[in-house]
């Protein structure tokens, strides 16, 4: 019952035969559900119940009209005796104002399946209210019966209230951390190796808001001895990546990027970018679990300090950019089909741009098991933060510098297992998974 009538229900069930349990189930979950209400089973002439609907018999002297019509899924008789389903409605004075009390009892093929109703109706309270909640509550009791006849493939029920998933108490607001810290230390007389890899992430997805948010650090040392010539091998990076996106209907997302990258390998004393971004979704997000066609634009500045002197002469620079990207996502019964193809460049010369294209599929073997196949290439002219000096032989024997290149591509196949909770069921598909806020600005 909605709060604003001031009437209460609640239910007893009793049987017979059968379990307890089921008939109570059956009863708490009709107080939640709608029925097909007014006009179930009718035709222009009137009212049209299946032969084999549930006969019913009231007994009240309570004026309630025109139930034939609220409650389409059984057939009222007016002799008890062909009845089925006996409904009984009496009400008494209460300290809280009336409580009326709707008892319906099986006969002949519902033998033995007897449920109580209580309604509570407080102080001030209008006739049409009440009759509206009893009639609300009749329906609720007589499912059960309907539900066991042939009726019930045409009954088509509905939950009163539209359930937001985030409609819940969490002691969290909806947030997930993660954190993870690994060391690795190995070596022999003439090499030692020791690597550190710590991450701090943070993420909020609702139907209206994603925040993404996370800290990395990556630090390795090489030490190789030969007889008298020892190297030493190093490289370090650290980085911060953000992702902020508000909803803006059906088929519209509004946001940015923020990403914080510091890195000998890519000569990056400082590098900071700052993206904002708008994306359209030509399919409604709602239908996200089935298809996507998102087209991403971003727009912004990159601001890049050096650890040594660029091959274009800079120790620091300023670079605006754009870039635009489409995602195309399918999910059949199969599997899952995605391509994502994205463009980019820099204002100052636009011929330092970069075009990359990745595609997957993902074949479901059965549930949670899915064998995939990934591929994707890059053609590359926006390398401005390439030394000046080059890479010495060890460097690049142990990929411990960015070198030159025009093009760059990767392919895998794999076999993945999901498992786990299954109440976890906000979905946002809005900029992707968030991974484009660890992209080192591909303008």
């Amino acid at each position: 019952m909605k709060s604003q009538t001031n009437v209460l229900c609640f239910l007893r069930s009793s049987a017979s035969s059968g379990s307890r349990s089921v008939h109570i189930l059956l009863a708490l979950a009709g107080l939640a559900l709608l029925l097909s209400g007014p006009g179930f089973g009718q035709t222009a002439g009137g009212p049209a119940v299946a032969q084999d609907a549930p006969k019913v018999f009231i007994k009240s002297s309570l004026d309630l009209p025109d139930l034939a019509k609220e409650i389409g899924f059984v057939r009222f008789v007016t002799e008890e005796s062909e009845a089925q389903v006996l409904a009984v409605i009496t009400s008494q004075p209460s300290g809280e104002g009336e409580e009326f009390t709707l008892v319906l009892t099986g006969a002949k093929e519902f033998a033995g399946l007897n449920n109580i109703l209580k309604c509570q109706a407080g102080p001030g309270f209008k006739p049409e209210t009440v009759r509206k909640d009893l009639v609300q509550a009749l329906k609720t009791g007589l499912v059960r019966y309907a539900l066991k006849t042939p009726v019930a493939g045409r009954i088509s029920l509905a939950f009163q209230d539209q359930v937001k998933p985030t409609a819940v108490v969490d002691p969290w607001n909806f947030w997930v951390f993660s954190l993870s810290l690994d060391g690795f230390l190995n070596g022999e007389k003439t090499y030692t190796s020791q690597m550190w890899f710590g991450n701090f992430s943070a993420s909020r997805v609702t139907p209206d808001w994603k925040i993404r948010m996370s800290i990395g650090m990556n630090s390795q040392k090489n030490v190789f001895t030969v007889e008298d010539y020892n190297y030493t091998s190093t490289m370090n990076s650290r980085n911060f990546n953000g992702l902020l996106v508000r909803s803006l209907g059906e088929h519209w997302s509004i946001g940015g990027f923020l990403s914080v990258l510091s890195s000998t390998f890519n000569n990056l004393k400082m590098s900071v970018q700052a993206s904002p971004a708008i994306e359209y979704d030509v399919f409604p997000y709602s239908e996200s679990t089935k298809k996507q066609l998102r087209f991403l634009y971003s727009i912004g500045p990159k601001f890049g300090w050096y650890h040594e002197e660029t091959i274009y002469d800079k120790m620091k620079e300023t670079l605006w950019g754009q870039s635009l990207a489409a995602t195309l996502e399918l999910k059949r019964d199969w599997g899952t089909l995605s391509a994502t193809l994205e463009g980019s460049h820099y204002f100052h010369d636009l011929s330092k741009n970069r075009i990359s294209l990745q595609s997957g599929v993902s074949l479901r073997i059965f549930k949670g098991l899915n064998f995939n196949i990934d591929g994707g290439g890059s053609r590359i002219h926006d390398q401005l933060a390439l030394t000046k000096g080059g890479a010495t032989f060890e460097e690049v024997l142990l990929q411990r510098r960015q070198l030159a290149t025009t093009y760059d591509y990767f392919f895998s196949v794999g076999l993945s297992l999901s498992f786990g909770s299954i109440n976890s069921n906000v979905v946002n598909p809005r900029f992707g998974s968030g991974s484009g806020m660890s992209m080192s600005v591909n303008f």
